[in-house]
């Protein structure tokens, strides 16, 4: 006889199940990336790995996008009402767990680089300002509870959150202040001699940067990729080259004398750092103390000093 506690096990993955509904709800695999925070590639991966277990076909290719089969049809009400169910579960215990600290997510590089140096000014002894912060590379999932709120890099627009502009930010060749004394063409022979640290999702940002550089592009020795900014900013202060990088999350490092620009040249990204949460979260007194206290010692950045250029993939 069969233990009912076996019977309830799940046998296919939850991620799975999770990417199928979202390419379905969208009939998208670029906008179920979108919402979830992944590559397509990784939705594409994880249906495949579900239609493997299942041993059917649930969506196809149909001209310029996607369509259900039959099977796929019979599957994804019951998900949807599944995933909704779980998300308003979590979603009523965080809204009864207002005492606790606010959770906050963000990526490793603005924690480090923008919000450390600046943390010596939050009131963590006043009530409803406690905080738990995280950091990751990944977006994660505030609808399912992962965290309360999160500092995102992006354009504003995350399906479901709401999003508060902290600043646009642009971007700038970065090095030690010994790299950026004497003249341009000091600089300029200086750069062509040293390796640039160059975060994977800049190479469109140094591409622009470098095409409208005044006195034509510069040649950089050596290009290393990194996987963060972080990683190229850490290289750059300890001198072992140069990096292009947020003018905004280098300022702290830039006042400090670790770091400078090497010439008076910047672009703007075309994105910028948003404070973001579910809507359900507006009147939660810790979120509005966070949002009240960043909004309020950000620095505007005058958008017209910067060039106009598309988004950093």
């Amino acid at each position: 006889m069969d233990h009912p506690e076996k019977s309830m096990r799940l046998n296919v993955p939850l991620n799975a199940l999770r990417a199928f509904e979202a390419a379905a709800r969208h009939l998208s695999v670029k906008d179920a990336a979108f919402e979830l925070g992944v590559t397509p590639s990784a939705i594409s991966h994880q249906i495949r790995i579900l239609e493997n277990i299942l041993g059917v076909e649930l969506l196809r290719r149909a001209g310029g996008g996607l369509e259900l089969t039959e099977s796929g049809e019979k599957l994804v009400p019951d998900l949807t009402d599944g995933f909704a169910r779980i998300i308003h579960a979590v979603g009523n215990l965080q809204t009864g767990a207002v005492q606790g600290p606010l959770r906050l997510s963000m990526l490793p590089t603005f924690a480090a680089h923008w919000l450390s140096p600046r943390l010596v000014q939050y009131p963590f002894e006043k009530a409803g300002f406690e905080l738990l912060i995280s950091t990751s590379q990944q977006a994660v999932d505030l609808q399912a509870g992962v965290a309360d709120s999160a500092i995102r890099h992006g354009q504003g627009q995350w399906p479901g959150l709401a999003a508060d502009l902290l600043f646009n930010e642009s971007v700038t060749l970065l090095g030690t202040p010994e790299m950026a004394r004497g003249s341009t063409d000091d600089i300029r022979a200086r750069i062509s001699h040293a390796n640039l640290f160059l975060s994977q999702h800049r190479r469109g940002n140094f591409a622009t940067w470098n095409a409208t550089l005044p006195g034509g592009p510069v040649t950089p020795a050596a290009i290393t990729y990194v996987d963060s900014a972080g990683l190229g900013l850490r290289a750059a202060i300890d001198g072992a080259g140069m990096t292009l990088a947020s003018s905004e999350i280098a300022a702290s490092d830039i006042a400090a004398g670790r770091l400078a620009p090497l010439l008076p040249h910047k672009v703007a990204s075309g994105a910028g750092y948003y404070l973001v949460y579910p809507d359900r979260l507006k009147r939660d007194r810790r979120l509005r103390n966070l949002r009240h206290w960043l909004l309020g010692i950000v620095d505007p950045v005058p958008a017209q000093t910067f060039a106009h250029t598309s988004p950093s993939q």
